[in-house]
């Protein structure tokens, strides 16, 4: 097994898929600030390949801004999804708009899990200033998006176990 820097300094050990997952994993960023969202679905697609997932079964969708990937995983879901994982960085800004894209897609990805139909992961950065999210996208503390792979892999190799 490899592994990969997890962002609270410890090594992460990325898992193998197991061969009876099906589906596809589907990697949705939001565009909104693609600096660092892009770096993240970097992170993530790079691991679920080292985990052994194959090329063709790994879907990159885009989406406007971190609101709209709550739809796009509920849509991926209906699809074929061994798993979800959305990307997106929200910045706090001057207004209460920060809390409220957050609470928007932390809720509404406890809600799609909650349905159990297909693990959703919570690549989302939700960050004081953009050195912080930075440093989480590739930078001193890890990849965030590669973590949310190695979520992905687990919960569908757990998904699979229990459906079989």
């Amino acid at each position: 097994m490899s592994t990969i820097l997890n962002t609270n300094g410890s090594m992460l050990e990325v898992p193998e898929l197991l061969k009876e997952v099906t589906g596809n994993f589907y990697v949705i960023t939001a565009d909104w600030n693609p600096k660092i969202t892009y770096a993240l679905r970097d992170g993530a697609t790079g691991t679920l390949k080292r985990a052994g997932v194959p090329k063709e079964r790994i879907v990159s969708l885009a989406v406007p801004g971190t609101v709209e990937l709550i739809n796009a995983a509920a849509l991926a879901m209906k699809a074929d999804a061994a798993a979800v994982i959305i990307i997106g960085c929200v910045i706090r800004g001057d207004t209460p708009h920060f809390d409220y894209v957050c609470q928007i897609a932390a809720q509404g990805t406890a809600e799609l899990n909650a349905r159990g139909e297909a693990p959703v992961i919570f690549g989302v950065l939700t960050v004081n200033h953009e050195q912080e999210a930075i440093d989480r996208a590739g930078g001193t503390l890890g990849n965030k998006g590669s973590e949310a792979a190695v979520a992905a892999v687990t919960m569908a190799n757990l998904s699979a176990h229990l459906t079989h």
